[in-house]
């Protein structure tokens, strides 16, 4: 039986990453990149497409687990009739983009407990099985163009296309398995020394969050969220990836299961504001540089999203020989959304890079020329249906939130050409705003309900609409911020999380049925604290937090009903909205209170 998606941890060295269940399994690992075919392709749970297994014989009567302080250092222990041991998990970091470790120590703690080990690789997703030769430490194993290596000093033999082995710790024994990667054309790396590689692991985690500013109540939680980022962010290039995973279902069963292993636009102005308002300046500026890279060029020509280097080509493909997790099919490498027009993106890009500027980033000499070149091209394209933030796989329609993004597209520029006297057309803009704010509030809004509606005509619900006021659109204490606020509590609440829009309507083109959206739910939490209702703000971010998983972490969506996380894992977005959530509530000038307050417009 499948572990539940909230039984896995994170592993990573800012180049790739693993996930490791509470079961001593780690099913999924990419290498070398997040969106590289990946070396176990289980999918979680799916032994014959790719597992490593290290757990104790027969089983364990208890497990439990722990990262080691504030690092990515996995501690799982297991305690059994014979003794209690603990299995360590963790990845060194190297600079070279041709290597990538898998650390498995087994420590035993009490007692003698004997263990097993199963490993299965598999390459381009469970598709091929590799050539596998046995060495003086261990195997060797190449598929195209990757080898790997496992050393151990563990007897190792091959069984049924598995390397398996058992092998019994003693209190005080230490052993250790290494999984190394290279491309399979270069010679065998040196050997690690895993003892000195985990204290090394161990300081560089520690050093690097200790820049971090946060103070508050909940820096335990901020710091767990921030390292989730870190090794959600592919170093050479700064990208930070939506989550280390492909298909992971939205619902058990379902068919919303997506590749989120590509950077998203619509994330860029929430990730500067959690990673800046923590202190780590230097990878706000990587991932500000990573935005100007990716959307250089015509305005035109933006996509939605893009790979860890700004790839463009990002073809969805399916793989039909893998079951999906728990049946949900089909799995899919690539994203379609990759050519979808939304007009969100251009006010996530112009309110990126106006905070970075506001916040003390250096200003980039080109990047005015490419945010006119956004604005010159919203000027004939911001009156057209788009597909909205939500990627809707249906009919293009005018959704309200894009037309809000693209209010705060001209609004950055605006303030950013009177802040830093830059050369624009400044009248025209101005009125173009003003224009585009009276269209969103006459087309956009449903008088009767006292709420802003999904799209222009709809009598629909939307969360984005929570970010009317946290991107200043209207002042918090406008009555329209609250009767909208009323309307999602009424329409898209359950059991006190929320929901993005009512998947029963046919809309996207796809069956019904996901979880909340816990991204929405922080947003809620966000425009409570905005409109004064801090306690209703702190119950709602206290009952997300009471569904991390054990060590902190947080997939896509969770269904209320059965209590369970879904969606692909674990999601860069969802962490993201803890840490600026966690400010918001934490101090009197946060992440909602700098983009609301410092940008509100009067009512026009």
């Amino acid at each position: 039986m499948a572990l539940r998606i909230e039984d896995y941890a994170i592993i990573g060295d800012t180049h790739t990453a693993a996930l490791v269940g509470r079961d001593g399994s780690i099913d999924w690992l990419c290498l070398p990149r997040f969106d590289s075919p990946a070396c176990f392709a289980g999918l979680l749970g799916d032994d014959e497409n790719g597992c490593w297994r290290i757990a104790p014989k027969g089983g364990a009567i208890r497990t439990t687990r722990a990262y080691r302080d504030d690092t990515l250092i996995l501690e799982t222990t297991f305690v059994t009739d014979g003794g209690t041991a603990t299995l360590i998990d963790f990845m060194p970091f190297h600079e070279s983009t041709d290597r990538v470790d898998v650390v498995r120590i087994v420590r035993g703690d009490s007692g003698s407990v004997g263990f097993e080990m199963d490993l299965a690789l598999r390459f381009s997703y469970g598709a091929a099985i590799p050539w596998v030769v046995h060495t003086d430490h261990g195997i060797r194993a190449i598929s195209g163009p990757d080898a790997i290596e496992l050393r151990t000093p563990v007897t190792l033999e091959g069984r049924d296309f598995h390397t398996v082995a058992t092998f019994r710790v003693q209190a005080g024994d230490q052993v250790p398995f290494t999984l190394t990667w290279r491309p399979s054309q270069t010679p065998p790396h040196t050997p690690l020394d895993e003892q000195a590689a985990l204290r090394e692991t161990a300081f560089a985690w520690t050093e690097w969050l200790a820049g971090s500013t946060n103070k508050g109540h909940y820096k335990k939680q901020v710091h767990r969220s921030l390292t989730v980022l870190k090794a959600l962010t592919y170093g050479p290039t700064g990208g930070i990836v939506a989550a280390p995973t492909t298909s992971l279902p939205e619902e058990i069963g379902g068919v919303r299961n997506w590749d989120y292993r590509f950077c998203w636009l619509r994330d860029a102005t929430l990730t500067l504001y959690a990673l800046l308002s923590s202190g780590f300046t230097d990878e706000a500026r990587a991932w500000r540089d990573w935005l100007l890279r990716a959307c250089a060029g015509g305005a035109s020509q933006m996509q939605v999203l893009y790979g860890i280097a700004g790839e463009r080509i990002l073809t969805e493909f399916t793989l039909p020989w893998l079951p999906g997790y728990e049946g949900s099919s089909p799995v899919r490498v690539g994203n379609a959304a990759h050519s979808q027009v939304q007009l969100d993106i251009f006010g996530e890009i112009l309110d990126a890079l106006h905070s970075a500027g506001r916040s003390g980033l250096e200003l980039e000499p080109d990047a005015w020329a490419l945010q006119r070149e956004m604005v010159n091209f919203l000027e004939t394209r911001w009156d057209q249906p788009d597909e909205g933030m939500w990627e809707i796989r249906g009919p293009a329609q005018h959704f309200t939130h894009s037309k809000v993004m693209a209010w705060v597209a001209l609004d950055r520029a605006i303030r950013g050409a009177e802040q830093w006297g830059l050369d624009a057309p400044l009248d025209r803009w101005r009125a173009l705003r003003q224009r585009i704010h009276t269209e969103v509030c006459e087309k956009g809004f449903d008088h009767e309900r006292n709420t802003f509606v999904q799209a222009f005509g709809s009598n629909q619900l939307d969360a984005s609409l929570l970010m009317i006021p946290q991107v200043g659109f209207l002042n918090a204490n406008d009555p329209r911020v609250a009767g909208t606020i009323a309307a999602i509590e009424k329409s898209l609440l359950v059991d006190g999380f929320v929901m993005r829009y009512d998947t029963g309507i046919p809309l996207d083109g796809l069956p019904s049925g996901e979880g909340a959206f816990l991204a929405c739910t922080f947003w809620y939490a966000d425009a409570l604290h905005l409109v004064g209702r801090e306690d209703d703000a702190h119950d709602v971010f206290d009952r997300v937090l009471a569904v991390c998983n054990d060590v902190g972490l947080l997939a896509e969506e969770y269904d209320p009903l059965t209590k369970r996380q879904l969606g692909n894992f674990p999601q860069a977005f969802s962490h993201v909205g803890l840490v600026n959530t966690a400010h918001n509530l934490d101090r009197s000038h946060g992440p909602a209170d700098q983009r609301s307050r410092r940008q509100a417009v009067s009512d026009h």
